[in-house]
């Protein structure tokens, strides 16, 4: 408990388009196996094109607002079963498989993230969106589980669905309860890995180090496209909650064992700061 308790707290966010090829999951796995032996790791893990695949098969139609899942009843019950009962399991069984000592769970467990229905809300194209059975977490959720697990040296996993207080079960973009996480947690950091190279310029081109003032000109100006934005939403929230940095790495290219001693400028990274 003690060793546990030493050892610094990291958030990792895991893209689902990392986690759906067996080779890809295996190497991710074992990368956060070893990125676990040297700190308090929690992984929160999304699967959005899977849920799509899904709902295509159910003939549901998809529909997206800035990066964020419009969520009706019917499309909230795939979004259970594709996040918590396929991909939370598939991940917790190749992390135990490389070493880890992972514990599935959804943010719905224990309060871990209790979470509010979003309000209505102002897309970058203007009108404001209903999003629907989505979640924003509330800040007297309790990270105790989290907690506890962490001091035992257990590797908690958690699928991006959360829960209101009477047991609304609402679907939650995994950026932002990645970074609502970090900051109950008091994380050192946040690492948000995907399939794309940090955030990038209008060249094309990743940007190595970004404040959260340029990140909200950059969502203001629409110069960062729709996946981007929550993704710098979160960054900016998990900063102004006393995160100490956020890494915006692509997991495709970045060892991720190997981001938490990264100091300065990684390839295929964006460090974000206050």
């Amino acid at each position: 408990m003690a060793a546990s308790a030493r050892k610094p707290r990291f958030v990792l966010k895991l893209g689902g388009e990392l986690l759906e090829q067996p080779d890809d999951l295996a190497r991710i796995a074992r990368e956060i196996a070893a990125l676990a032996q040297r700190t308090s790791l929690v992984v929160v893990h999304g699967g959005g094109r899977e849920i799509d695949a899904a709902l295509a098969t159910a003939g549901i139609p998809k529909q997206q607002v800035d990066g964020l899942r419009v969520t009706d009843a019917q499309t909230l019950d795939v979004v259970v079963a594709v996040l918590a009962g396929g991909i939370n399991t598939r991940l917790v069984a190749a992390l135990r498989k490389a070493g880890a000592r992972p514990v599935g769970l959804t943010g719905a467990d224990a309060a871990v993230a209790t979470m509010k229905r979003s309000q209505p809300m102002a897309s970058v194209a203007g009108p404001k969106v209903d999003l629907g059975l989505v979640g924003s977490p509330i800040n007297n959720g309790s990270p105790q589980l989290l907690t506890d697990l962490l001091a035992r040296g257990y590797v908690p996993v958690v699928a991006c669905i959360g829960a209101t207080r009477d047991g609304q079960l609402l679907n939650v973009n995994a950026d932002t309860l990645a970074a609502h996480l970090a900051s109950s947690l008091a994380a050192k950091r946040l690492v948000i890995a995907g399939g794309t190279s940090g955030v990038l310029d209008e060249a094309g081109r990743t940007i190595e180090r970004l404040d959260s003032r340029r990140a909200a000109r950059m969502i203001k100006a629409g110069t960062a496209n729709k996946g981007m934005v929550a993704k710098l939403e979160a960054c900016r929230s998990a900063l102004r909650s006393g995160v100490g940095d956020v890494l915006i790495a692509n997991g495709r290219q970045v060892r991720l064992d190997m981001l938490a001693a990264a100091k300065g400028p990684v390839a295929g990274c964006t460090q974000v700061v206050r």
